[in-house]
């Protein structure tokens, strides 16, 4: 599935079945063992050198245990969720007779369970009462607009979903609504308060007063594509949905007189 935003530059991600071999020398503190029923997450590797005084205690693979690292792989040249994570060692469970191992696509519904979506901060510019006829700007903190991901795995299978923010629906309070493709741009305390925001603003017509609290109650709600990749295949999920609300309080504007 191709990024609609391109500037976000994000990147394909997902564990992958590798030759990796930890590096001599340390030991590994964390990995994930075969769980005889449910899916187990997938847990970091962290390393310690044997030469210090003081060692974690360590698990490690059982010698001669069937098993591989799987590496954190990152395709379509993006940067974005392309930190480095460290590799996990999965075992190969033996296969129990009557109890099939989890489908890819099975495992993807529990990653897409653990995904843990940022509620919308919502922004606007005038930062207290709005204006009636003066353009308001709207936008969304960028700390929560960004790819998020989780993955879930059993002994040979690991499956990442992935969350991405694609769109935002603003419901007004006076009956209208918009929607922006992307967060809004934040305003500048230069810019002209008479100018329209360039991707995503709305002016309002008249004021809130009658409203409950003389304000109109605003909200502002993030659309989300979900994708899983996972043992060489692919899928998607129906879009969700994150909302946050506040409200606006609109006043007659007040026309300048500048003539004497």
């Amino acid at each position: 599935m191709k990024n609609p935003n391109p500037d976000l530059n994000l990147a394909d991600c997902s564990y992958q079945r590798s030759d990796y071999r930890p590096p001599p020398g340390v030991v590994q503190t964390a990995y994930v063992r075969p769980h005889r029923s449910a899916a187990s997450v997938v847990q970091q590797a962290r390393y310690y050198s044997t030469a210090r005084r003081t060692v974690v205690p360590t698990v490690a693979p059982t010698p001669g245990e069937s098993g591989a690292w799987y590496v954190y792989k990152c395709d379509a040249g993006g940067v974005r969720d392309a930190v480095y994570r460290p590799p996990v060692w999965i075992p190969d469970a033996p296969q129990q007779a009557g109890a099939p191992a989890p489908t890819p696509a099975q495992m993807a519904q529990v990653a897409r369970n653990q995904l843990r979506l940022p509620s919308p901060r919502i922004a606007a510019n005038p930062a207290g009462e709005q204006l009636v006829d003066l353009p308001t700007w709207l936008w969304l903190e960028r700390g929560g607009w960004g790819p998020v991901s989780a993955t879930a795995s059993v002994p040979g299978v690991v499956v990442t979903a992935v969350a991405r923010p694609t769109s935002v629906v603003w419901t007004m309070g006076d009956g209208s609504s918009v929607t922006c493709a992307g967060p809004g741009t934040p305003y500048g305390l230069s810019g002209n308060p008479a100018r329209s925001s360039p991707d995503c603003g709305y002016t309002y017509r008249s004021s809130s007063g009658g409203r409950p609290d003389s304000a109109y109650a605003v909200s502002a709600t993030v659309r989300w594509t979900v994708t899983w990749t996972g043992v060489g295949q692919t899928g998607a999920f129906p879009d969700m949905t994150t909302t946050s609300t506040t409200a606006f309080r609109v006043a007659e504007s007040q026309a300048l007189n500048n003539d004497g």
